[in-house]
């Protein structure tokens, strides 16, 4: 059974596309099929995995605007066990392009749906907005994944968020439901960090993810060399949480079936 997971939270800087890049690259370094979906017209994860994301003849927006086929966008072992469909700033277009356009918010389901039977996973990375491209990844997904930064906002924006999902899952896609919460940028050396998780704890009747991802310098510096944290540094504190991270993901699915 292949797994849809949108990665979301409409709050920029919160680790949402570092997450899509490492948690696909530990999965598929777990021997996992996966189909990394980026609909960020940043494109972030496009380049995060090494893909100079300018030149490129197709990509998601073509695919959103049915301009080509799936398999013309589709970019085939960007690693061992991965493929991707990337993005460019071309996206940031499609939103107004699709006014008007019948099921408009069920394009990319329909697309992914002719390949996903081939993958374990698809992680969809959405923009940092609650924008119809992230409708898009909604209906497409089984679950959703929301990264939150342990900073004293983080609660802020998540209930609109969930608010959301509900709505969607209640009148585009009846079988969504959330995948859960992981934390990102956790500094062990401050309180605040600390607060945060607890305060999150308490406040949310949401699935929440043992693994913390760690404030890393490795982390950060992974996408500027165009790879992973598991290829860039693999001992790294990063790595070793992402690596968790793909086990805890994969055990839920387990759970589940």
């Amino acid at each position: 059974m292949t797994r849809v997971i949108a990665v979301a939270n409409q709050k920029g800087g919160v680790g949402k596309t570092t997450t899509a890049i490492n948690l696909s690259a530990c999965l598929a370094e777990a021997n996992q099929k996966v189909l990394v979906v980026d609909i960020d017209p940043q494109g972030n994860t496009t380049s995060g995995f090494g893909v100079e994301k300018e030149g490129l003849e197709n990509t998601v927006y073509e695919l959103i605007l049915e301009e080509c086929k799936i398999e013309e966008c589709l970019l085939e072992k960007v690693l061992d066990n991965l493929d991707l469909i990337p993005s460019n700033i071309n996206l940031s277009g499609a939103e107004i392009e699709l006014i008007g356009v019948e099921e408009k918010e069920y394009i990319l389901k329909k697309q992914v749906d002719q390949i996903k039977e081939k993958y374990d996973f698809v992680i969809i990375d959405c923009p940092p907005s609650l924008s119809m491209l992230t409708v898009n990844a909604m209906t497409t997904a089984d679950t959703v994944l929301v990264p939150i930064q342990c900073e004293y906002y983080a609660l802020e924006g998540l209930s609109q968020l969930l608010h959301t999902i509900n709505l969607v899952k209640e009148r585009l896609n009846p079988e969504l439901e959330m995948e859960g919460v992981v934390f990102t940028m956790y500094d062990a050396r401050t309180n605040l960090s600390l607060q945060v998780v607890e305060n999150v704890k308490d406040n949310l009747k949401q699935t929440i993810y043992k693994t913390i991802i760690p404030r890393n310098v490795r982390l950060a510096e992974a996408p500027s060399h165009g790879v992973p944290i598991n290829l860039y540094d693999s001992k790294s504190a990063g790595a070793e949480s992402y690596r968790l991270l793909a086990q805890e993901v994969i055990q839920r699915g387990e759970v589940e079936e």
